[in-house]
């Protein structure tokens, strides 16, 4: 069945709702649109503001072929078997949804059709161009800014839906609206499912005519219990890597990949997982295998290669391997002991035997003065104090219970257990 944001979809530029600095009458967009010369351009904004919807008004305006790809599941195979049927159509549009998700190898693919004319390209994305769109790319394309939806735009989008819903014999009531807005944070197809939901939720069925009435309380009501999609900007999408991290803490590797798989599933940035997962490999692994860094670490980095689809094989791979791990939080929590000591005791002055002497002055002033060179004694080990005066013997690191901590507690026990008690 249709949804009802497709249904309300809008078909021309005076249906079009918001983006009025762009497609406003004598406005630059729409004035290029009316000229029927556009160049190629990038659309950037928050979801759910009319990307796509424009881009589609765009070519049937100008009636040119539409040819339309998703970065997180299209390659550079995709790419050129459209670009090669451009090259068989006349003023072809290309639009890419998300087009940040793309990888350097992916929007080079672009470059040659681009530059000859065989397609214009519309580009969508929710990020930075300036960051995430390969310099070549983006000089030969302009940047329009679409903005999030006020009260007042969302305000015309309800009133659609009444409209459309009034037409097929349903009588919705919006009695108040300030939960439909703050559930769908300025997304207006977030807003047409949410009032979609609650409607399909009391009728039973879609196309059974009767009353709704919307209120505060029934809207939240619904929604929360059954609105299932993945939200990359709004709290699902914080509720579910928060469950990702805890299921890795917890060392469950099957926990880790369903809650990796909804995020993939929901279009999540592969690099925003890929960046959680390195993070968490120094602050719940850290020394108890260090080797979890670097597979985290060049996990990322493959990620920023490859792009979706492949990448989330990599993802995999690495959330796997992070739950299976030993865990310690010894390294994280000794920074945290150790920024503690710094809040209460602010900056107190580096010993003169740890300090640099680079001139003359500095070594007459005793900088240095003492110091011993930790590799000219036997061990690599020579005792001294390494903090500052007042706070000698403060022990911030303890190992965690794990065999590579044990053997690193062994070794801090034989150099400083009268000092720092280990």
């Amino acid at each position: 069945m249709t949804p009802l944001a497709e249904i309300l979809r809008p078909k021309s530029l005076d249906d079009y709702i918001g983006q009025q600095h762009l497609v406003g009458q004598g406005a630059v967009l729409r004035t290029l649109i009316e000229s029927g010369n556009i160049p190629s351009m990038i659309l950037w904004g928050p979801p759910g503001i009319g990307k796509t919807t424009l881009a589609t008004i765009i070519s049937q305006t100008l009636e040119r072929p539409f040819h339309t790809l998703s970065a997180i599941n299209s390659g550079v195979k995709e790419v050129r078997e459209v670009i090669n049927a451009a090259s068989e159509e006349d003023g072809c549009i290309l639009f890419i949804d998300e087009i940040h998700r793309f990888n350097k190898a992916q929007q080079d693919s672009l470059l040659g059709a681009v530059e000859r004319g065989t397609i214009t390209l519309i580009g969508a994305t929710t990020e930075n161009p300036s960051f995430e769109v390969i310099p070549a790319l983006l000089s030969r394309c302009q940047v329009y800014i679409l903005k999030a939806f006020g009260e007042g735009e969302m305000g015309l989008m309800i009133d659609r839906a009444v409209e459309y819903y009034a037409r097929q014999g349903v009588k919705v009531k919006v009695k108040e609206r300030e939960a439909l807005m703050r559930i769908s944070g300025g997304d207006a197809r977030k807003m047409l499912s949410a009032i979609e939901l609650v409607v399909n939720r009391t009728l039973g069925h879609k196309g059974t005519k009767g009353e709704v009435e919307i209120d505060n309380e029934r809207a939240t009501a619904v929604i929360q219990q059954n609105l299932a999609y993945y939200d990359k900007g709004g709290e699902m999408h914080y509720d579910i890597i928060s469950a990702f991290i805890k299921s890795m803490r917890g060392s469950d590797p099957n926990g880790a990949v369903y809650w990796l798989a909804r995020m993939i599933a929901g279009g999540e940035d592969p690099l925003f997982i890929a960046r959680r997962m390195l993070i968490f490999a120094s602050e719940d692994i850290g020394s108890a295998n260090p080797n979890a860094l670097l597979l985290a670490n060049a996990t990322f980095e493959a990620v920023s290669k490859i792009g979706y689809p492949e990448c989330r094989i990599n993802l995999s791979q690495c959330a796997v391997y992070l739950a299976c791990s030993a865990k310690s939080n010894a390294t994280y929590m000794a920074l945290a002991n150790a920024e503690a000591a710094v809040k209460r005791w602010g900056d107190l002055p580096v010993p003169l035997h740890l300090r640099n002497a680079p001139t003359k002055l500095m070594k007459e002033m005793g900088y240095s003065d003492g110091y011993k060179y930790a590799h000219n004694y036997e061990g690599n080990f020579a005792r001294q104090e390494y903090l500052p005066q007042g706070l000698e013997g403060s022990r911030f690191y303890e190992p965690g219970n794990n065999a590579r901590e044990n053997e690193t507690r062994r070794s801090l026990h034989e150099h400083w257990s009268d000092k720092y008690g280990y």
